[in-house]
Order: C-alpha cells, then structure tokens, then sequence
C-alpha cells in the first residue's frame, strides 16, 4: 500500500494543470488495472481528466478524485516521505491515500459485482466536469462512499455543508484622484458598503433559519492606479449553509443587495455549488460501518459535521445516501503539515471492503 501511495504522490496532480492530471490518471488507471483486473474507462471533460470501473449494473457507487491543490513543482518542498509511521507529500491525506485503501480494499472481495468506482480529477475546484457524471452514477446506485480523508482521530463524515460561490462586481466611474475625485464613483469604496452588507446577510440567514451559516469575502481587487478613482472592483465570496433552506435564503438576499452609491451598478454572479450534505443521507450507512468496524475490533466509530464540501454533496443531494469520510487517517488537508497515519490504512481499507460486501 505504501509503494502504491508513494506512486501515485510522486505524479503531481494540481487541478489547473490538465497535463499532470492526465499523468496522475494514468497511474491511477494502471493501479486500478493491477488490483482490479479490469481495465478502467477514461474519460476527458473539457481537459480534465476522470477514470471510472464499473462491474455489472451499478448499485454501489465508490467515490474519490486525485487531483490536489498543490501547484505542479510542490515535490520540491514536500517531498514524498515516510518516517516513524508518519507518510507525507503533495495531496498525500487529500485524498491519494483513500484512494490507495479504496483498491486495495476492493481485492478483498469475493467479486465485484455491482460496485461502480469514478475517481475525478476537478474536485478541488468545484467538479465542474464531473458533476453531472457523479450525478447520474449517484442517481442509478443505492449507496455511494466517498473516499476522502477522515475527520480528526478517524471520524466518519455524516454531515457537510453546502457551498454557494459569488463573484461581485462593482462598476463606478475613473477620474483623477487629485483634480477632479468628486467626478468619479468609487467603486472601492462602494465595495466597502457592499462588505458590511453581506456581514448583514449571514445575520440574518443566521437568525431566520438557525446558526452555521458563513459567508465569507476572499479574493478582492480594485483600481487600475494609484493617482485614479477606481472604475472597478470586484470580490470572491465563499458561503457555506447547514441546510437547504439556508442556501435559498441566502441566495436570495445576496441578489438583492443595492449599492449605496446611486452612480454604482452591482454586477452578481455565481450561486449554489454544492447542495449541503445532510445527517439523514448518511444515517444508515454509519450505523452499518459502526457495526462492521465492531465485529473487526475497529469500532465504535466517531461521526462529524464538517464544513469543507466534497463530491459526496452532490450524491446525497441526488437522493442517494451517503457515506464520506472512509478515507485516511491523518492531518493538515492543504496544509504544510498534512500526513496520514500508515498503521491505520490496513483497517480502513478492511473496513470498507466489509462495508461495501454488506451492501452488494
């Protein structure tokens, strides 16, 4: 298992460079190919690259990308490693490691008959390519697994919040800063008016539909020059919403947001990305691995609520339920410091394959 994660960490994979991630998928496909015994479909969406096993009619589907967020050259600073139990590297815990268990777990049973294995490779950006495909997988199966990493100490995954991704665009009007600034409409000052509003839309979400809900300004930019008021500014939002009805509320009070300025003109683009993950999608499937991980002495099993999304949002909100968390066990999801726990990576790969001989 640790030469295999050694492999496919060593082919980089960051999700803006389609030529690493054709590469990675590659070497995804010949493990596959080596443990499966079955040669994979591979299929290229605008670019990206996504690798897919199917054995008979799908009813259960098993689910995990291998694309990271490490920019192509990260080897050089986060070589690969393994030292005192402890293996790290680019994308090593998210999730190349849950992809490792996810094979070798699947040579433990008798036959593969029904199971459906996609590993994506945009996940770290919104799985635009593979949503649908995910989707209509999700849609045909009875169960779906997600082999990304675990919460702390193991946990399984029951719950995630959903993502909504807005793009806000202030047009005002130039001029000189110095001779003539009351000609022209600020617009980063009136993206200034536009943060404090948002600030006021998670208030309210927060108060109407109950807490959780976070929304959250990230990439902001404004003005060509420093002599010159700024004709343009614009700002990332990232939302993250407990519950559906907290994502319509909030989607809908952020298009409805108003300048302050009457020169402005507010430009909103995005939306929802990923529907919220909830507890009842995963209910039965954690109280079935808890009793797996009991009878091989793994157990009891921990259960989270996480606010990171995963692929594993768009099969629960297809209908189907859904287990997430299965992955390695480990820290530091894009993080300088991220690393799985080796020891642990023979149990969990038991631990699906008997979860996943249950449902077929």
């Amino acid at each position: 298992m640790l030469s295999d994660l050694g492999e496919l960490v060593t082919y980089e994979s960051y999700s803006a460079d389609h030529e690493a991630v054709a590469r990675s998928a590659q070497v995804v496909a010949a493990q596959g190919l080596r443990l499966l015994g079955a040669e994979p479909r591979m299929l290229v969406v605008e670019g990206v690259t996504h690798v897919q096993w199917t054995f008979g009619t799908p009813r259960i589907l098993l689910l995990g990308h291998h694309d990271t967020v490490w920019p192509t050259g990260s080897l050089k600073t986060h070589p690969w490693s393994v030292e005192q139990g402890i293996a790290r590297g680019p994308g090593v815990f998210d999730m190349k490691a849950g992809l490792v268990q996810m094979f070798h777990a699947l040579t433990l049973l008798p036959s593969l008959d029904g199971v459906c294995v996609l590993v994506t490779g945009d996940e770290e950006t919104g799985s635009d390519t593979s949503r649908p495909l995910i989707e209509e997988l999700a849609g045909q199966c009875a169960a779906s697994l997600v082999l990304e990493a675990s919460a702390p100490g193991g946990a399984l995954k029951t719950s995630r919040k959903g993502v909504s991704l807005y793009d806000i665009t202030v047009h005002g009007r130039a001029a000189h800063s110095g001779l003539e600034p009351e000609k022209g409409v600020n617009a980063a000052t009136e993206l200034a008016h536009q943060l404090l509003a948002l600030q006021a839309v998670a208030d309210s979400v927060n108060g109407s539909t109950g807490p959780g809900t976070t929304i959250t300004p990230t990439l902001m930019s404004a003005g060509t020059a420093s002599n010159t008021v700024p004709a343009r500014a614009e700002l990332s939002v990232d939302v993250r919403v407990p519950t559906a009805a907290a994502q319509e509320a909030v989607d809908q009070l952020i298009r409805t947001l108003q300048q302050h300025n009457p020169g402005a003109r507010l430009q909103i683009d995005g939306g929802p990305n990923r529907p919220p993950l909830d507890p009842d999608a995963s209910r039965r499937l954690f109280a079935l691995a808890d009793e797996k991980a009991a009878r091989l002495g793994l157990g009891p099993l921990e259960r989270a609520a996480v606010g990171g999304a995963s692929d594993g949002n768009y099969t629960a909100g297809a209908g189907c339920p859904t287990l997430d968390g299965l992955g390695a066990v480990g820290d530091g999801a894009h993080a300088d410091h991220e690393h799985v726990i080796t020891a642990t990576m023979p149990a969990r790969a038991r631990l699906l394959a008997h979860l996943v001989g249950a449902l077929q």
